[in-house]
């Protein structure tokens, strides 16, 4: 009865002093989508993800039924850090549906105006609005509007001290003007949050930075991430001395607080969900180093294969260079790629499952394969080209100035003249299954026999490679199929052969991937990556840096005039996928078990 009676007066009283309006709330979840193209279209930094911000402390003065609710004490905002734009998680300030929604867009074009500056916070804002407003007059009207709803909701500057009022009424002839206040009056306290301008003072990266040194996500089983999950503040702290886990010491004021040192194992893949509720009620979470390593990993390092059963290393490695976003530095010779093939794979045919598919496939492509073709009109041939011909002397009989052109038809072969180097990403996280039957890796690789199966029948030169990467040392570059080498049952035991290995340094691949298919003597050149995620690694090659190496990387294959193109099985590819490869230069296949099928057609279309 005591806990039912304590759940509704909570509700009772966070619902009378939240002033906010859920019904008409609009997520970011549901703009998701448009806050991307919107923020790099309107001159953003691409590499930047989207995601929703973690609610900061405000400082401002609360009502006293907010006080008593204990709410109020933070709110969420919108600001940029180096990899990431942060903004609300759900916007529901105003009572109106769509002034929730275009206040979304009006932050995006703050932040895609906004510049590193080190002006203060309240001339910083009025500085992106005024850039805002004369970037996109369009936005006016939808500013003036926002102006409008933000100052209703605002304390009205006669209720509050003298030094608040004054900083109020700052606030407020900036939003109407923007450009016409120099500076914030002080005052005791914060004034309330602006909702339409940045954050006044960004969570501090340092926790951020110091966490990104540890690999996110190591691609082991489902890496698909939950969209609807929050983001917290988090900070890198000291193990405690305290090793009993049994004991926790704690002052009696502070009985109910989630706040106490547990020692926790942390979660690994075949532990139960944890329960997240504590999180929601930490103002920050705390991670801290036992020295001990986490089951999943010590499994992982165990799962490393002998030199006995590892595939056999070719020579003693390609160092390749890496860039560096950010110091904009091409890094000379920093990551040793070792291309490897499967020296014990034995020879195999076509598996039995396939048979009917590569049949199809062989029939369908076998009309790409070069035919010989009659061209008119050439200046020399072995048969007259009586079109011409006639057309010719009709045009000296009738008096007219006959057109320079041949009389003849050549018996000639329309070579397709073309090369392409399939890339596969061979790492851990292709042990996850896509459906009840196959894992990635299976899918992948029935997708390179019938890939090449296809391709056998057109005739085209093609080369297939795999690779993953155990940090910048170690990019392991399997060797299926080279251009000179005949597709058999040899290189069919290879592709058979194939498992799931570490992690995706895909930079360095690409570019290894570039120099073999740039010797290709042909007119065409296409590059095909075909992966199931984002690039990664266990050293600093995590969220940006591997994008941003991986673009570079990309770029320089154009520079080569190759074509590079990505085939992804990521239903988040097209949230970063149009900054590496352009927006159309990958496809993403929804329902991973029609890649083999779809793999081989993609291909005829992109080589037609």
């Amino acid at each position: 009865m005591e806990e039912y009676v304590g759940a509704l007066w909570h509700r009772l009283i966070t619902g009378v002093a939240d002033k906010r309006y859920p019904a008409e709330a609009v997520s970011l979840e549901q703009i998701s989508k448009t806050a991307g193209i919107l923020f790099r279209s309107w001159g953003g930094d691409s590499g930047l993800a989207v995601k929703s911000a973690t609610a900061t402390q405000h400082g401002a003065k609360r009502t006293l039924l907010q006080r008593i609710a204990g709410s109020n004490l933070k709110t969420e905002l919108t600001w940029l850090d180096g990899e990431t734009l942060n903004l609300p998680a759900t916007i529901a300030f105003f009572p109106e549906r769509e002034l929730n929604r275009d206040l979304y867009i009006w932050l995006i074009a703050m932040a895609a105006a906004s510049t590193a500056s080190t002006q203060p916070w309240i001339q910083r804002n009025q500085q992106a609005t005024l850039e805002v407003l004369e970037r996109f007059p369009g936005l006016k009207r939808r500013y003036q509007r926002l102006a409008d709803a933000a100052l209703a909701i605002r304390p009205e500057p006669a209720s509050l001290p003298n030094d608040e009022r004054a900083q109020e009424e700052a606030i407020r002839a900036a939003l109407k003007s923007p450009g016409s206040v120099k500076h914030l009056p002080p005052a005791r306290r914060a004034p309330q949050p602006v909702y339409l301008w940045l954050h006044p003072d960004p969570p501090a990266s340092k926790a951020t930075a110091a966490l990104s040194k540890e690999p996110q996500n190591h691609e082991g089983g489902n890496n698909i991430k939950n969209g609807k999950d929050r983001r917290h503040q988090a900070e890198r702290v000291d193990m405690p001395e305290d090793k009993n886990s049994f004991m926790m010491s704690f002052r009696a004021e502070s009985i109910f607080s989630w706040a106490e040192y547990i020692k926790v194992n942390r979660p690994t893949e075949e532990d139960e969900p944890a329960d997240d509720r504590p999180a929601e009620d930490l103002d920050r979470l705390s991670v801290a180093q036992d020295g001990k390593t986490a089951a999943s990993r010590l499994k992982f390092d165990l799962d490393l294969p002998s030199a006995a059963s590892d595939d056999q290393p070719l020579g003693k490695g390609i160092l390749l260079p890496e860039w560096h976003y950010k110091k904009q530095l091409l890094q000379p010779a920093h990551c040793c790629l070792q291309p490897m093939v499967a020296l014990k794979a034995e020879a195999l045919p076509l598996p039995a499952h396939l048979s009917a598919t590569a049949r199809r496939l062989r029939s369908q492509f076998a009309a790409l394969t070069p035919a010989k073709v009659w061209f008119k009109g050439q200046f020399d041939g072995s048969e007259l080209d009586l079109d011409a011909c006639v057309q010719f002397s009709a045009d000296r009989i009738g008096g007219l100035q006959a057109r320079e052109q041949g009389l003849y038809k050549a018996h000639q072969y329309r070579d397709r003249d073309l090369a392409c180097l399939l890339l596969a990403d061979l790492s851990l996280s292709t042990d996850a299954y896509v459906n009840d039957q196959a894992r990635v890796i299976d899918v992948i690789r029935d997708t390179l026999f019938l890939f090449s199966e296809a391709l056998s029948a057109t005739g085209d030169r093609f080369a297939l490679y795999g690779f993953s990467s155990l940090k910048r040392e170690n990019i392991r570059f399997h060797i299926l199929k080279e251009f000179e080498r005949k597709y058999n049952d040899e290189v069919r035991g290879r592709i058979a052969a194939i498992k799931p290995g570490f992690y995706t340094r895909m930079g360095a691949a690409i570019r290894h991937a570039s120099q073999l298919l740039a010797k290709q003597a042909t007119t065409q050149r296409l590059l095909l990556i075909l992966t199931d995620g984002k690039p990664n690694d266990l050293d600093q090659y995590e969220g940006r840096y591997g994008v941003e190496d991986t673009r570079v990387a990309i770029h320089e294959a154009r520079q080569m005039g190759l074509r590079p193109f990505c085939v992804t099985i990521d239903e988040k590819g097209s949230s970063y996928l149009p900054h590496l490869f352009g927006v159309n230069g990958y496809v993403v296949i929804r329902n991973p078990s029609e890649l083999p099928r779809e793999l081989p057609l993609l291909y005829a279309q992109l080589t037609r």
